[in-house]
């Protein structure tokens, strides 16, 4: 029997969908994050793997641009405007020395490389991001909400996600080859439309939920996606980024509306967000993860030691015990979906070496495994370096007679 056209597309794209069913169930019964096995995946069906996908490129790529929208717009969902306001007063200080700390390696190895000015850009935005989605599942699986310094690793995180918000138009115009002056302009529009944003939803906010809520589940949907896509195009239009569009549109949405969008579009999340972890493994050639997997080791070590000294500070600043600052350190260890998303832009636009992805890849595997591991191990190890007798010191020599 001969598979061609659409039953060969429909057969590949099946294929798809319930290998990364298999790959999320084994994920769940491990404990970790999807999103290693999605990229592994996407090594596995893409170029260099052990299958060819010939019939679902155009599918999986449409589909990808739409997981990161998705992504964006429910992490803006989370947070609110005085939220946002507060977190950036709370934590610019830890969110300075976070940028300081986390970009730098990404910046040095790119320069040590030889990947130039943009791919050290970008490369910056790949070591700087913790992963939001990773860290708050660890936190909600190892019950420690309510800790006293979940609220400083919070505030670390929404101000990483606001720097994203100016982050991403400066990229996009870099990798777009624009000059100084342009990426200049880029990045004053995208800092307008925040502040215009932040304005409009603290004091219009319910207005903007009403446009979009409904009690129709159907309907409060398709506005809800027809909405998002149509910033998301807007935005990037005007070289502000899709992305940054969709995560101030779940900015400008709040409360119950925003939180039953969260609960709606959640499933529509993971299902195209998991179809962009399968592209950018697609564009990824595994022969090509060898050479960079001693660099992406480094890295990975380098970055955890300067996010676990980012945890730690910023929660003796709070007042934190010594369990509190190492459990806040760990805690932000785990990159994924918005490194791929920066090197993602970075892939297809074309702007970099074939290398990066390759590295970008190993780089958030890596990451994403230690994470989680390191969350949990955290407390044990120090339970048992506290247990640990100390050494007894040796008796005085008496003194001459």
């Amino acid at each position: 029997m001969v598979f061609e056209g659409t039953a060969l597309s429909l057969i590949q794209l099946g294929a798809v969908f319930f290998g990364l069913g298999l790959l999320g169930r084994l994920a769940a019964r491990i404990g970790m994050s999807p999103i290693p096995l999605y990229l592994i995946g996407g090594l596995v069906f893409g170029n260099g793997g052990f299958i060819a996908l010939s019939n679902v490129d155009e599918f999986i790529h449409l589909a990808s641009e739409i997981g990161v929208v998705l992504l964006l717009l429910l992490l803006g969902l989370e947070y609110s405007a005085p939220e946002l306001v507060t977190g950036m007063r709370r934590s610019w200080q830890a969110g300075l020395l976070d940028i300081a700390l986390n970009a730098t390696p990404g910046v040095v190895v790119a320069l040590g490389l030889g990947w130039g000015l943009t791919g050290a850009i970008a490369m910056a935005g790949v070591t700087y991001i913790s992963s939001s989605g990773i860290v708050a599942k660890v936190l909600n699986d190892l019950g420690r909400l309510g800790n006293r310094e979940t609220p400083v690793i919070l505030s670390i995180l929404v101000f990483e996600d606001l720097v994203m918000a100016g982050y991403l138009p400066v990229l996009t115009a870099v990798l777009a080859g624009a000059g100084f002056l342009a990426g200049l302009k880029t990045l004053s529009i995208a800092l307008i439309a925040v502040t215009v944003v932040l304005v409009v939803a603290l004091r219009y906010g319910k207005y903007v939920s009403a446009i979009v809520a409904s009690e129709d589940r159907e309907i409060f949907l398709l506005k809800l996606l027809g909405a998002a896509l149509l910033v998301a195009g807007f935005a990037s239009a005007v070289q502000v980024s899709a992305a940054v569009g969709a995560f101030l549109l779940g900015i400008a949405i709040s409360d119950s509306t925003a939180h039953n969008a969260t609960k709606i579009l959640e499933p529509l999340r993971d299902l195209f967000a998991a179809m962009f972890f399968v592209l950018f493994g697609l564009t990824t050639d595994p022969a090509s993860i060898p050479p960079v997997l001693g660099w992406a080791c480094l890295l990975a070590g380098v970055t955890t030691a300067t996010k676990l000294a980012t945890g730690w500070w910023a929660a003796r600043q709070a007042g934190a015990s010594r369990y509190g600052r190492a459990r806040a350190g760990t805690a932000l260890v785990a990159h994924g979906e918005f490194s791929i998303v920066i090197a993602g832009l970075a892939v297809a636009a074309g702007a970099v070496p074939s290398e990066f992805a390759a590295m970008a890849t190993t780089y958030v595997l890596i990451m994403a495994v230690i994470g989680p591991i390191a969350a949990r191990v955290v407390e044990p190890i120090l339970g048992m370096v506290a247990r640990r007798p100390s050494r007894p010191q040796p008796a005085a020599e008496p003194h001459g007679e």
